[in-house]
């Protein structure tokens, strides 16, 4: 597995080359998806759970997966690891389509992202070796790791996936997660890692998508990269894992500990309320921050600040002092409870109080 890690390098390639060439690409792509999107009816309807009142193009991922493509063919080398990370990406981008063109049941979707991840997992042999928890290690069989590895690929797909309700959430959390990344792999000596590489060509692919999108989301993202983000963010993660960028499986959990608490949350509530947790409703973190703010900006905002936080701390646990970082990831998870203790995310105050 290791050789098959470093037979991907860019060498002397400047970083920001890479960053700048797929960010032009993607933003010009960008324009031209919007057109598709029109054209074949990939339009996300306003209704009473989404904040737009007209309707939009969606389908935006489709400009970040061809200038991802685009950079990696450009960039790197390729290898039968990253033939499978290609193909399992390119297979949810498909669904992706089909679902922002016409919704597709939430059951069919989720066979779609468990086949995807199957196929990075099994044909790219790319899976955690063991687990490491805060200087914990925990060793499986390797069938176990396989579907650990499938399990926390498909688990981070559907958390950004489920957090794409406002212009700039699901990429803006993404850039910051793949800027951590890099930084990560900057300051301990990694920078030529594929999990670095990859960082810096989704950091361009999908800040030019961004730039379309928020603040006044001219084009949505869709399912169609939602669901490619999150993929992505659960490759770099494993990569990271295996050349011990990420030390310890919580780095990239704590890094997205906004959507994957999000989505914790939003599973419990539905649970709560004898709903299917599949089924939609406008009680994510983003809408409870809405009804404070009334701003969506503000709230996109708010959430960027606390994922930056999470993600200024795991530098510091990876890079710095480790019991430091510890005390600061408890001081912010207390703050963000408090938060949560605030809202309606799990119970509806006002009914609660009426009766």
């Amino acid at each position: 597995m290791k050789q098959m890690l470093t037979e991907l390098t860019i060498n002397d390639h400047n970083a920001l080359a890479i960053v700048f060439v797929t960010f032009i690409i993607s933003a010009l792509l960008t324009i031209v998806v919007k057109k598709v999107a029109a054209f074949v009816g990939a339009m996300d309807e306003p209704n009473e759970r989404k904040v737009h009142t007209k309707p939009v193009p969606r389908m935006g991922g489709l400009a970040i997966f061809f200038a991802f493509a685009f950079g990696y063919m450009m960039f790197c080398k390729p290898t039968t690891q990253m033939i499978s990370v290609l193909l399992g990406g390119f297979i949810l981008i498909l669904t992706g389509i089909v679902d922002d063109i016409k919704p597709v049941p939430a059951r069919w979707k989720f066979l779609c992202q468990i086949i995807a991840a199957s196929v990075m997992v099994i044909y790219g042999r790319l899976f955690f070796d063991e687990i490491t928890i805060l200087g914990l290690k925990f060793n499986f069989p390797t069938w176990v790791n396989m579907g650990l590895s499938i399990f926390f690929t498909v688990a981070i797909i559907n958390a950004i996936n489920l957090i794409d309700g406002l212009n700039g959430l699901s990429s803006g959390n993404a850039i910051i997660y793949f800027i951590t990344i890099t930084v990560i792999g900057f300051r301990i000596g990694k920078f030529g890692g594929l999990d670095i590489i990859l960082s810096l060509l989704m950091i361009g692919s999908t800040f030019g998508f961004w730039v379309h999108n928020f603040p006044k989301g001219g084009i949505f993202i869709g399912d169609t990269g939602s669901m490619f983000l999150g993929y992505m963010i659960s490759v770099v993660a494993l990569i990271g894992y295996k050349v011990a960028t990420i030390t310890s499986i919580i780095i990239p959990i704590v890094i997205l500990f906004v959507p994957i608490m999000d989505t914790i949350l939003a599973m419990i509530r539905r649970i709560i309320h004898h709903k299917s947790i599949v089924d939609p409703d406008k009680e994510h973190i983003h809408h409870q921050l809405l009804k404070m703010t009334s701003s969506p900006v503000k709230t996109v905002l708010i959430i960027y600040v606390m994922n930056i936080m999470f993600s200024l701390v795991s530098i510091e646990f990876v890079t710095g002092e480790k019991q430091l970082a510890i005390a600061l990831y408890i001081c912010l998870l207390i703050a963000f409870l408090f938060l949560i203790m605030k809202t309606d995310i799990l119970f509806d105050k006002k009914k609660k109080n009426n009766k």
